[in-house]
């Protein structure tokens, strides 16, 4: 998986590396930290564009992320595409869960999906929240999924 930072620089390490790194180096400055992974995705033609963010939040003092864009052909109804996005944050966030329990960062994961039934992405709000919960992370969704809706929709391409 290629990473980079909001500016466009490339990750060049592995991400459990780098998230580690940036965790230990905002420590050390004694700030602290809470991370939010959300993924958000655009049909384009033919093609379906996913983003997945790691925002990195701290505490008084602004944030900074990582991302990760993603592009197939494949072709998938709503609540199959919002339920993919959320897999994909799972992704994320099961192979850096252990380095957030290590140095004691609270994560979340958040879901672009609407809490609201007239909206279609609220069909996979269920299933998104028992996937999510059911992995033992900390759920939000709109309007409160920032990572998602806001960060994460802005790094699609």
């Amino acid at each position: 998986m290629l990473w980079r930072k909001f500016n466009g620089e490339p990750i060049n390490l592995p991400i459990i590396e780098a998230v580690e790194e940036a965790i230990t180096r905002e420590t050390a400055m004694g700030t602290k930290l809470k991370v939010c992974i959300g993924t958000d995705s655009q049909v384009k033609g033919l093609d379906t564009e996913f983003a997945t963010v790691i925002v990195f939040l701290r505490e008084h003092n602004g944030g900074f992320m990582y991302i990760h864009n993603e592009r197939t052909k494949q072709k998938f109804h709503i609540k199959e595409r919002m339920l993919v996005e959320v897999a994909k944050s799972i992704e994320v966030a099961y192979e850096l869960c252990n380095l957030f329990i290590k140095y004691q960062v609270d994560m979340e994961v958040h879901a672009d999906i609407n809490t609201n039934p007239q909206f279609k992405s609220n069909d996979a709000l269920r299933e998104a929240m028992g996937y999510i919960l059911g992995m033992g992370f900390a759920f939000k969704a709109k309007p409160e999924a920032f990572a998602s809706s806001c960060c994460a929709d802005k790094a699609v391409n």
